[in-house]
């Protein structure tokens, strides 16, 4: 296979079109090419509005060794394709049939009991993390248990769409907890800035389009999915599992790890009932704070760690377009994205996070008493308002303590400032008012006034604002008092410079939210080369236990996490 970079055609073209430009750049015919395969897709808009695709592709010719050698010394144009596909390392086990995943949904009774003489590995969590562990390991012919609190991602959706519509929430079944995990409701952002080498990336894709995800995320530079693409893809992912002889068990809750002698033995769910397990995968996501409480407690060594916290911005979404397209209705290249970082006078970090162009804010509490927001999109991404978390970053020093779980007290408090703020409801603000607050409070005039709101009726007679597009409740109010001043003020100069780098992000009516509090766990379970805890056999993963930042680097670090546990 030849690898050929940097060949560039406008939107709209043919597949013909991309065969006959890597036909030209090898100075061959059309008929010489005999397969192809697209590697990478990405968007130049550098000289907008004049846009082009650049592709980097692989193709099968005869004669590569001829071609090869014209080219010597051009190798950023043609070069040797690479084998990256990815082989799983560890020791497979007879595993049957492994052809095509079932759709049909058999649900064998789950009894939570070992299979056969050995215990089974019990896996807590099936977000991005736990559900690509129990996958690969599934394939590969172990039966895991796949443990979670939540409820299956048909029911979740169901629960979430209530609490959205009516307040009335479900501590364990929402848009942190529940099949397919916080990512779920979300944008379904696939990129990610870990490095691929032994091809777990593409694994991780190949899946996603094996269970209904469409190919061009194997290929596009910014992929994603959209929730709705997601829930599919998670409910085929769980078939599978159980086909292949794994078991996954909702509504069923870890409230207690076995430990002997500095070995794993099993845990307690919620009503008592007891699984041994050889090898316990705790892929638990970044707001199973009772877990977390729980874990320390039983002293599994933990640590706090950096994260970031701030505010949802809305702009329209023809405006971000237009400063990153030339044009307001891009047509096939689909609502545009954007990346902004800045550093205010203090040192701090400020940056766009999650960006979900075409989406939505959405309520993603998980507590009583508490507010959380977050940003989602669906595949379509066809929604009024582009959104993003413009964050501050927060390290263990911001605390107040130096406990594991003080970053989880820190969150708290924030929560609770936002739902006090609201009644519940997702607090929002216009970014004029929010900023004329920060600076009224930073010039030592108080608080400025709680009741402050924009009259509904005016709001929505006014078709030049900027439209709140929330999924839950929302209220007017000074979203200034949530966080501390010095995270306002960073945001106000992230905001500021941000207006610099894309026209009218600082724009008056620009509409911030609170609190986003959740960007990613505050806490850190420690685990060394072998990928286990100091408590042998436990096996922190994925974003919860610290060591991802998104569905792709969770589910990367669950299929590492099955490789070290079939390699044991």
């Amino acid at each position: 296979m030849l690898k050929l970079s940097q060949i560039k055609l406008r939107p709209g073209h043919s597949q013909r079109a991309l065969v006959k430009k890597a036909a030209d750049m090898l100075r061959i015919s059309e008929q010489e090419i005999l397969e192809m395969r697209i590697l990478r897709r990405s968007i130049d808009a550098r000289r907008k509005p004049e846009i082009f695709y650049i592709y980097s592709i692989e193709v099968s010719v005869k004669n590569e060794d001829r071609i090869l050698h014209r080219f010597r010394g051009k190798e950023g144009l043609v070069c040797s394709g690479e084998d990256n596909a990815y082989r799983f390392p560890g020791k497979s086990q007879p595993a049957g049939d492994l052809e095509q995943p079932s759709r049909a949904g058999e649900g064998n009774e789950l009894s939570g009991e070992a299979h056969g003489e050995e215990a089974p590995i019990v896996i807590v969590g099936t977000g991005p993390g736990g559900l690509f562990c129990g996958y690969f390991l599934a394939l590969h012919g172990y039966k895991p248990i796949l443990l979670e609190r939540g409820k299956c991602v048909e029911e979740r959706q169901r629960d979430v769409d209530v609490f959205w519509e009516t307040g009335k929430l479900d501590p364990e079944s929402n848009v942190q907890f529940g099949e397919g995990g916080a990512g779920t409701f979300s944008d379904g952002k696939l990129n990610t800035l870990v490095k691929d080498r032994e091809g777990r990336g593409r694994a991780v894709l190949e899946t996603f389009v094996r269970f209904g995800a469409g190919e061009s995320i194997l290929y596009d530079a910014r992929p994603h999915m959209g929730t709705d693409v997601l829930c599919g893809v998670v409910r085929g992912m769980r078939e599978e599992i159980i086909r292949l002889g794994g078991q996954v068990r909702f509504k069923s809750l870890v409230e207690d790890v076995c430990v002997e002698q500095g070995q794993v033995k099993g845990v307690v769910l919620k009503g008592g009932e007891r699984i041994a397990c050889r090898s316990l995968v705790l892929a638990i996501g970044h707001s199973a704070r009772d877990t977390f409480a729980m874990l320390h407690e039983r002293k599994v060594p933990l640590e706090p760690k950096a994260f970031a916290v701030g505010l949802r911005v809305e702009h329209p979404q023809t405006m971000v377009n237009e400063s990153q397209y030339g044009m307001r209705d891009p047509g096939e290249l689909g609502a545009a994205p954007y990346k902004v970082t800045a550093k205010a006078k203090g040192g701090r970090g400020v940056y766009s996070f999650c960006v979900c162009p075409g989406g939505y804010v959405v309520n993603a509490s998980s507590e009583e008493g508490r507010l959380a927001v977050n940003g989602m999109s669906y595949s379509a991404r066809d929604g009024e308002n582009v959104n993003s978390a413009v964050v501050v970053t927060v390290t263990p020093e911001d605390f107040g303590s130096d406990h594991p779980l003080a970053g989880i007290s820190f969150q708290r408090q924030l929560e609770e400032r936002a739902y006090e703020l609201g009644g519940g409801r997702i607090p929002v603000q216009r970014y004029k008012d929010f900023e004329s607050c920060v600076s009224e409070r930073g010039n030592g005039a108080g608080m400025g006034s709680q009741d402050r709101r924009e009259p509904e009726a005016d709001f929505q007679e006014d078709k030049a604002l900027v439209r709140p597009q929330c999924r839950g409740a929302y209220c007017w109010a000074d979203v200034s008092r949530i966080l501390p001043m010095k995270y306002n003020e960073a945001i106000v100069e992230g905001m500021e410079a941000f207006g610099r780098q894309i026209e009218g992000f600082n724009r008056p009516d620009a509409c911030l939210a609170g609190v986003e509090s959740r960007t990613s766990s505050p806490v850190r379970i420690l685990r060394d080369e072998s990928m286990q805890s100091a408590v042998r056999g436990l096996y922190p993963c994925g974003e919860g236990a610290g060591y991802a930042g998104g569905i792709m680097s969770a589910a990367m670090d669950g299929i590492r996490v099955a490789e070290a546990i079939a390699g044991g």
